[in-house]
């Protein structure tokens, strides 16, 4: 998924976030799932060893350099599904999942790696979605992973502490934010991606439409804080408290 850096404010019909003149950059936790791809196989963590390393994004012609970036933090090739820029190209989680199940059937993967949730609106379904739809297992929020003979354990962390659990490939899994450190694409790495296959696809190559399930009724931004205040002593702290309904 394309994201973008920045502060965004809401266009003026309320609709979804203003992305004029922003510079596109790689979602964060996509980019752990490059890093833990390319760690998995400089580590010879899977069983076989690592075959192939394609990275897909969906987006306007922009999606170009996030692809680029990937392949110089490793990646083999990439496939850009290209759509409209704006409102008219934004795709819904489900029609995410759709496309990379396709993407998925043609490759023949047997893992697919990618971020808990995009940051712009938060979703976090589409790699819940993309599991139902294959019928394969899923691992989410993943801050660690590991191949244990031919299976694979995913720590992710809970509100009690780590939870962990254990698949078969194939599965898909969802990376969290402590699973690693993302490398910098250095020059030389970017001057070699620029070489790296790239091949352009669009939704209907894949046999998939950009049918829209869901309406963003309005999109504001937070409401300021208030400052604070300040009391003299504790007996005006405890006051305040309760005045507050705290106590």
């Amino acid at each position: 998924m394309l994201c973008h850096n920045g502060l965004l404010g809401q266009t003026t019909s309320q609709t979804g976030v203003e992305t004029a003149g922003v510079k596109h950059s790689m979602n964060p936790f996509d980019e752990l799932s490059v890093e833990e791809s390319v760690r998995i196989r400089e580590k010879n963590k899977a069983p076989g060893g690592v075959e192939d390393i394609c990275v897909i994004s969906a987006g306007p012609a922009k999606a170009v350099d996030i692809l680029r970036t990937a392949m110089a933090m490793g990646a083999d090739r990439a496939i850009h599904v290209e759509t409209a820029d704006g409102d008219e190209g934004a795709l819904e989680p489900l029609t995410v999942a759709k496309m990379l199940r396709a993407v998925v059937d043609k490759e023949k993967s047997n893992l697919v790696i990618l971020g808990k949730q995009s940051i712009d609106d938060d979703a976090a379904q589409t790699g819940q979605m993309l599991a139902g739809l294959l019928g394969w297992p899923q691992a989410t929020q993943a801050s660690r992973v590991e191949f244990s003979g031919d299976s694979v354990e995913v720590t992710k962390e809970v509100d009690g502490g780590v939870e962990t659990v254990r698949a078969k490939l194939p599965m898909v899994i969802t990376t969290d934010l402590r699973l690693n450190e993302p490398r910098y694409a250095s020059l030389p790495n970017i001057m070699k991606a620029k070489k790296k296959p790239l091949v352009k696809m669009s939704l209907s190559d894949l046999g998939v439409t950009n049918e829209r399930k869901l309406k963003i009724i309005k999109v504001t931004e937070p409401p300021a804080r208030q400052g604070g205040g300040k009391v003299e002593d504790v007996d005006g702290m405890i006051s305040k408290l309760k005045e507050l309904g705290a106590l």
